[in-house]
């Protein structure tokens, strides 16, 4: 196996992988999020901002693996 060929192919795995986290984690993060609104209406205000900063911190592991399938693809 060439190194193009290996650098494609721990690309195409490593963000298949990496983004199989940040799913679960925003799946589980939502639902308990809906929960939390279900069960105190009057705390949404602060469950919503608390969900949006988990949600962006969540979705960030996905760009961090993103850019370094990228750079294994045209740098390596």
């Amino acid at each position: 196996m060439d190194a193009d060929t290996a650098a494609r192919l721990a690309a195409g795995i490593g963000m298949g992988l990496a983004t199989l986290g940040p799913g679960i984690g925003i799946g589980y993060l939502t639902g308990r999020t809906s929960e939390a609104i279900a069960r105190q209406p009057e705390a949404s205000g602060d469950i919503r901002t608390a969900f949006i900063i988990g949600m962006a911190l969540t979705e960030a592991l996905a760009l961090y693996a993103f850019v370094i399938a990228i750079i294994l693809l045209f740098v390596a």
